[in-house]
């Protein structure tokens, strides 16, 4: 069966005029409307660019009706099963899956750049104790520019990938210690014996005093949490990102501003109200008044971890993430009466018709927030951990974005606001 074709046209004094519709490998048609307000003086209206194609993209496709996935092409259930973290950032931020010795390559030039520079180290004692991971990430690695800037030609290609590289390499290191340093704990070194995964799990839990071994179930488990959040298609943290690289801006201070949007409870910080939402449940007796609550629709109650922006069927995502999450609780053995009561919130709502007629399935958030705390991470260190995966596919992102020419973003606006109006009366002159 072929694609739906569409025409539009749009009237005017000198007759009617066809837009072009655009097509893509997969999804849906787009309509251009570049030359609407040039040639016809028109804007588009579409608050949250519901229904806006910013871009074009080749990086990540989404199919929410279907529940589907993608990255370069690859479904995300076959990478969670056969790849890992750093061979899809390999495949997000150059296009294909490495070789064996790309892989090397690629994975040794992320090793060689996950040291801070000493002086940025210095940045964390500016820092309250109590200041949230996330402020103290937005801050290292916006500072970043000042120590990189000089040193980037950005219309050099290889400069360019050098600098996206040092992000991915030093993202672990920023985030572990914005963790040790609110809780008193020296900052560790990355060590480059270990796997990504595994060396951010050191530099988290390990103290001077003693050698931590990493357990290699929760390696696996914290592997696939950033591989599966490595990208999403253009998200608002993504959109922020491209945005600012529009203007030209230093990536250093590009990544800041993707972290600075992914805070927001409605995007990253959805695992952490999830887990809150958790702890105001407390026990497995209140779930039915919990479930009673979220169909009301006059209880301003919202039911945290269910339904998303734009799946209309199970995020695949979180499939993958139930089962890891399932295997992970049953290695540690963990008896967590707030897990508990996620695990039975879940089993309730999947057979229950309110939330299956509205498509309300466990979201990714669900998942990773008990997956999270099972690990040991405080509430506060979740977002943090989705911009340590998110930074791939925002450097992807900013890879792209410099080759496309259309120059910096300018949204317009449905003006709504008082019309000309002079100031009354002769005014006051100015004070000699």
């Amino acid at each position: 069966m072929g694609k739906r074709r569409v025409k539009a046209t749009i009237c005017n004094e000198a007759g009617e005029v066809e837009l072009a519709v655009l097509e893509g490998t997969m999804g849906p048609e787009a309509l251009d409307i570049q030359q609407l307000y040039p040639d016809h003086g028109l804007l588009a209206f579409d608050p949250g660019f519901r229904s806006t194609a910013s871009c074009k993209s080749a990086i990540t496709f989404i199919d929410g009706e279907a529940g589907v996935l993608l990255y370069r092409g690859y479904p995300i259930e076959e990478l969670a099963e056969k790849s890992n973290f750093i061979e899809v950032a390999h495949l997000l931020m150059l296009g294909e899956l490495p070789s064996e010795s790309e892989y090397e390559d690629f994975w040794g030039s992320i090793r060689r750049h996950s040291l801070l520079h000493e002086q940025v180290l210095r940045f964390y004692d500016g820092f309250r104790r109590d200041a949230h991971p996330m402020a103290i990430m937005v801050g290292v690695v916006g500072a970043l520019s000042a120590f990189y800037h000089d040193a980037m030609d950005m219309f050099d290609g290889e400069h360019r990938l050098q600098a996206a590289i040092r992000l991915v390499a030093k993202m672990p290191t920023i985030a572990a210690a914005s963790y040790t340093y609110s809780i008193g704990r020296p900052i560790r070194y990355p060590r480059n014996d270990l796997d990504y995964a595994p060396n951010f799990l050191q530099m988290l839990f390990g103290v001077p005093s003693e050698e931590y071994e990493v357990n290699p179930t929760l390696a696996r488990a914290m592997d696939l949490i950033l591989l599966l959040h490595a990208d999403h298609e253009q998200n608002a943290s993504t959109s922020t990102v491209r945005m600012a690289a529009s203007s030209g801006a230093n990536p250093f201070a590009c990544i800041a501003a993707g972290i600075a949007s992914l805070w927001g409870p409605a995007h990253g910080g959805a695992n952490e109200a999830v887990l809150r939402m958790l702890m105001e449940i407390g026990k497995i007796e209140k779930i039915s008044e919990v479930i009673a609550r979220a169909k009301d629709k006059d209880d301003p109650f919202r039911l945290m971890g269910f339904g998303h922006r734009v799946y209309r069927n199970f995020d695949p995502r979180s499939r993958v993430l139930q089962k890891m999450a399932k295997e992970v609780l049953d290695h540690l053995g963990i008896d967590d009466p707030l897990l508990e009561v996620a695990v039975k919130l879940e089993e309730i709502a999947v057979h229950d018709e309110y939330f299956i007629e509205r498509k309300l399935y466990p979201n990714v958030d669900f998942y990773s927030g008990i997956l999270l705390r099972a690990m040991g991470l405080p509430m506060t260190m979740f977002t943090a951990i989705f911009a340590l995966a998110r930074t791939v596919g925002w450097v992807s992102h900013w890879l792209e974005l410099q080759g496309d020419s259309h120059g910096i973003d300018r949204p317009r606006q449905l003006y709504v606001g008082k019309t000309l109006r002079h100031y009354p009366g002769k005014g006051k002159k100015q004070q000699r």
